[in-house]
């Protein structure tokens, strides 16, 4: 089989909506062949291209009747995979991921243990802003998509509904992971955390 064949294989047996990187197809061909292929399937409408090496397989809705727009946080995550970078949702872009905001954001925002970038394509953006490992790296990322989010609300934004929310939102596993990994957060939020895990099996 070509090794075309191989890539195109690989692409249609994806789900709609898949963010394809070049090195996805790393193991199959060089860098070489797979940027000519990948032009080359971009060309064809097999994928399509959002930011420079970073692919997208459209997702079709028929009730619209054409593609849905490009989920900016699979983006995000394939930059980071790209990149070799630990991130996670911060600010608003937390909030809306853990479904305590409806709003969609304006500025998709992250934080990184990469450098500060910035990405655009249409009418979306997303920012990478760093900050120390500390912060994101040995940490799940429910983890710190929780943290992130506690800390958008602020102490005094952290209500009993919230709390709910997010104890109805998270699997037991998670908040067992929650409680081990959140010990050194501050203490505001880790004994928000502990609300949210309240009914959970610490040991």
């Amino acid at each position: 089989m070509s090794l075309s064949k191989q890539m195109k294989n690989r692409i249609e047996e994806a789900q709609e909506g898949t963010i394809f990187i070049n090195s996805d197809f790393i193991d199959i061909a060089n860098s070489e062949t797979i940027r000519r292929n990948l032009n080359r399937f971009v060309q064809a409408g097999i994928i399509r291209r959002v930011l420079n090496g970073i692919y997208e397989k459209p997702k079709y809705s028929t009730l619209l009747g054409e593609n849905v727009a490009v989920n900016p946080d699979a983006v995000a995550k394939a930059l980071a995979r790209n990149y070799h970078w630990t991130i996670a949702p911060s600010g608003n872009t937390a909030l809306n991921l853990l479904g305590l905001s409806t709003q969609v954001p304006a500025v998709w925002s992250y934080i990184s243990d990469g450098p500060y970038r910035e990405y655009e394509w249409n009418s979306t953006k997303i920012v990478f802003k760093r900050r120390t490992n500390r912060e994101i790296s040995g940490l799940s990322y429910m983890t710190v998509l929780v943290i992130q989010s506690l800390k958008t609300i602020g102490k005094t934004g952290v209500t009993k509904e919230i709390i709910t929310q997010l104890s109805n939102r998270l699997k037991d596993e998670e908040k067992r992971t929650m409680l081990r990994e959140a010990t050194e957060s501050t203490d505001w939020i880790y004994d928000a955390i502990k609300e949210i895990c309240g009914e959970i099996n610490y040991d």
